[in-house]
Formats: C-alpha cells, sequence, structure tokens
C-alpha cells in the first residue's frame, strides 16, 4: 500500500558541487544503492555558466577559488547542519592545482566548517584506492576541457603521492559534458592504457565515466577508478557504511 518514500536509508551523504554541474550528483545516484541518501550542497564555480555552459578549456583562477573561502566553507558548514554522516567534494581539478598538501589543508579547514563530521575529496580518495588495489603505477586520462598544463599538474598530484604516472593527457574527445558517452570513452581510452600501467584513473567529476568503468576492467583486465567512483566509496567508507552493495561500478567495490 505504501510507496518508498526516500525516507528509509542506512545512510546519508552529503555532496559539495559545481553550482552548474549536474555530473557528480548523477553518477553518485546512479551508482549508490537505493538505501543511501545524497544530499548535494551547490558551490559558486565562476568557470561554469548557466545551464552548465563550459569554455572549451577550463581556467586555473576559478578552479584555484573553488577551493577556497567562503563559498565552499559555507557551503559545508550549512550542509552539516542536515543529518548526514559524511561530506564529499565532487571536484577533481583543485587538488591538482593546490596540491595533496593544500588539498589536506582544505579538508581540515572543511571539516572545522563541517562541526567535525568527516569530509572526503576526490583526489585524496583515489590515492587511497590505488593503495588499496596496491596498484603503484598508474594511466591518468582527464576531461578534454582540461588543458595540457592542467593535466602535468595532475600528474605532479600523483607523483607527489609516491605514484609512478606512465601515461598522462587529457582525453582527446569533444569538450563538452553532454559529447561524451561510455562507449566513445572507452573506446578512447583503451588503446592508450600502455601494458605497464597498473590501474588507471580517470580524473573530472564532471566528466562522464562511471558508466564505462566495467567495460574498461573487463578490456585492459586491471583496475579503473573514475572521480565519483572513488568518491562514493571513500564517502561510505567514511561515514561507517558498507561498500560491497555497490554493483557493476569496478572492482574496487568487491576488495575488503
Amino acid at each position: 500500500m505504501w510507496q518508498p518514500d526516500g525516507w528509509d536509508v542506512r545512510v546519508r551523504l552529503g555532496i559539495l558541487t559545481p553550482h552548474a554541474d549536474v555530473g557528480p550528483e548523477s553518477e553518485l545516484r546512479a551508482m549508490a544503492p537505493p538505501d543511501v541518501g545524497l544530499h548535494t550542497a551547490r558551490v559558486p564555480f565562476a568557470a561554469m555558466g548557466r545551464g552548465g555552459a563550459m569554455d572549451p578549456v577550463l581556467p586555473l583562477a576559478p578552479v584555484r577559488a573553488f577551493a577556497e573561502p567562503p563559498g565552499v566553507d559555507e557551503a559545508a558548514a550549512l550542509l552539516a547542519a542536515a543529518p548526514v554522516a559524511a561530506i564529499a567534494f565532487a571536484f577533481t581539478s583543485s587538488a591538482y592545482v593546490i596540491g595533496p598538501r593544500g588539498e589536506g589543508h582544505m579538508l581540515a579547514r572543511l571539516g572545522e566548517r563541517a562541526h567535525g563530521l568527516p569530509v572526503v575529496a576526490t583526489c585524496a580518495a583515489a590515492v587511497e584506492a590505488l593503495r588499496v588495489l596496491g596498484a603503484g603505477r598508474i594511466a591518468l586520462v582527464d576531461p578534454p576541457w582540461f588543458d595540457d598544463t592542467l593535466s602535468d599538474l595532475g600528474r605532479g598530484y600523483y607523483e607527489d603521492c609516491g605514484f609512478e604516472v606512465a601515461y598522462a593527457a587529457p582525453c582527446g574527445l569533444p569538450s563538452g559534458q553532454t559529447l561524451i558517452g561510455p562507449a566513445a570513452l572507452h573506446d578512447w581510452v583503451a588503446p592508450r592504457v600502455p601494458d605497464a600501467a597498473e590501474a588507471l584513473v580517470i580524473g573530472g567529476n564532471g566528466f562522464r565515466a562511471v558508466g564505462a568503468i566495467g567495460a574498461l576492467e573487463a578490456t585492459l583486465g586491471r583496475p579503473v577508478l573514475s572521480a565519483n567512483q572513488v568518491l562514493l566509496w571513500a564517502a561510505l567508507r567514511a561515514a561507517g557504511a558498507e561498500t560491497g552493495g555497490v554493483a557493476g561500478y569496478g572492482r574496487l567495490f568487491a576488495h575488503p
């Protein structure tokens, strides 16, 4: 007689996302089991316009500013007032610009504004996932709207964290969130991952990628990590929730 109404969940996660970006919450909702609640706070991001419009190349200044006060701090404080168990920072490129140390300072600052709730971030989550999987040498593919400078900063981020980067480049598909699908991503990425890479990392929370994870793992025979996939994994862990209920989105969720 009664229909599901979204109240009966085992855990609620808060998401911080750029104000005009629907990518993170779309992919997170696709992956998360029905008993995981997702609640999003929007953060001003100067590089996105109405309808999610972006320039073909992402400028660095607004990327850095996204991770700085006051916008994201105020959003985290408001989101922490809701009954969420952890907060996830759904943005990749700011970590590339500020580096692992800067990302750590940002997480500590946001944790304070979130009244002590655990806060996880995409790149730090990817690093933890790679260590859990035992992968020390990676291939890194970023969105088409990341230029060579930002992609090189991404390479430097992972190298600073102790990984060897066998390949790093922006994806050569058309630059636009709605212009890319899982099949095209698979076909572009698969032949470019070198045999030396022990795992593939796909950066960019606004990059449509999770639908291709299973196919890429089948083709490559290696773990594939994407921005929103590792963010969900880290947020569930931070909330003390099981991760094994996520099926079809990579071997990471099956790892004990």
